[in-house]
């Protein structure tokens, strides 16, 4: 683990979703939901390939995860598509 004042600490999608369940910051988490974030959100924190593998900066991923709103759970097929109205 790198230091306070020390360079980035690179980890994999793996290894972040165990860290931020062991640190707290979310209940749980799978690699998998990790990688699906990354790509459906804009600001997810910057990735980098390591070989065949995905990684993120933790001292970068821990805050974003710290500040995100969970939709877990929520039914996105029923929401109105833009520009639609619902039927009611």
């Amino acid at each position: 683990m790198a230091d306070e004042e020390g360079g980035p600490d690179m980890v994999s999608f793996r290894e972040l979703a165990r860290r931020l369940v062991a640190d707290g910051v979310v209940p749980r988490m799978s690699h998998q939901r990790v990688s699906k974030i990354s790509r459906d959100d804009p600001d997810f924190p910057p990735v980098t390939l390591v070989g065949g593998s995905k990684a993120v900066d933790y001292r970068t991923a821990r805050p974003y995860f710290q500040n995100r709103k969970s939709r877990q759970g929520q039914r996105t097929d029923l929401k109105a598509k833009k520009g639609q109205a619902q039927d009611g």
